[in-house]
Formats: structure tokens, C-alpha cells, sequence
């Protein structure tokens, strides 16, 4: 694992930030907000991931899941409230304040997604797999 800097990554990252920014404004409840939006989560945690380590496609998503399953499992627990934020909207947001196995589902799937993709295009394009 090495420490680089990757400008593409960090543009698709960008995107996804704002595209689930949007959802959080203008999408309170739905399919989108609650189950596309924790696809696409775990994607931009991903690309964020991918801008600053250089690392195999299935090291980073392997990590990103666990951190993903391990926020989720956090919200069987009073952890908001043990830091004071129960009432912040954005640790709400961020964090979540219900367990959902749908939600470990949408990860899982998010994340089977862009490293299959990444593998993929890796093989297309002959580079090697790092």
C-alpha cells in the first residue's frame, strides 16, 4: 500500500459527494434516498479510498465494507448520544440512527459493483491488477 494522490478518482468522488447531497436535500424518504443512497455510499467511500492509497481493487473494498458494516452496526448502539449528537442532523445523516440488514445488502452490493468494474476495466485495458 503507498500513499498517491489520483485526480480521477478524486473527481469521481466529487460527483458522487454531490449527487448525495442532492438526494439528502431533495429526497427525504423513497427507494432512492434510503437504499441507492447507501449503493452509492459506499461507492464514493470507495473513490475516495482510491484518490489518496494505491492499493488492489478488492484490499480497498474489502476495507471500505468494514467500515461500512461497522458504522451500520454502530447504530444498534446509543453512540450519538454518548457524544452528545443525538440532535445533530448531519451526525444523523452521516451515521444513521437505525439498523437496517437492507442496508448491509445496498453495501455489499455497491461494493461487489465498483471492484468487479474496476477489475474489469483493469483486464480490458491489460494493467495489471496492483
Amino acid at each position: 500500500m503507498k500513499f498517491k494522490f489520483n485526480r480521477i478518482y478524486f473527481i469521481y468522488f466529487l460527483v458522487l459527494l454531490a449527487i448525495e447531497i442532492l438526494i439528502a436535500i431533495f429526497l427525504k424518504s423513497g427507494f432512492i434516498r434510503h437504499t441507492f443512497g447507501d449503493y452509492l455510499v459506499v461507492i464514493l467511500m470507495f473513490f475516495f479510498f482510491k484518490s489518496f492509497v494505491k492499493a488492489s481493487d478488492i484490499a480497498i473494498g474489502l476495507v471500505t465494507l468494514l467500515i461500512a458494516y461497522a458504522i451500520e452496526f454502530l447504530q444498534l448502539t446509543t453512540m450519538l448520544s454518548f457524544f452528545g449528537l443525538e440532535h445533530s442532523k448531519w451526525a444523523n445523516l452521516i451515521f444513521g440512527n437505525y439498523f437496517s440488514i437492507q442496508d448491509l445488502l445496498a453495501y455489499t452490493l455497491g461494493i461487489l459493483t465498483v471492484t468487479s468494474l474496476e477489475i474489469k476495466n483493469r483486464f480490458l485495458l491489460k494493467q495489471p491488477i496492483n
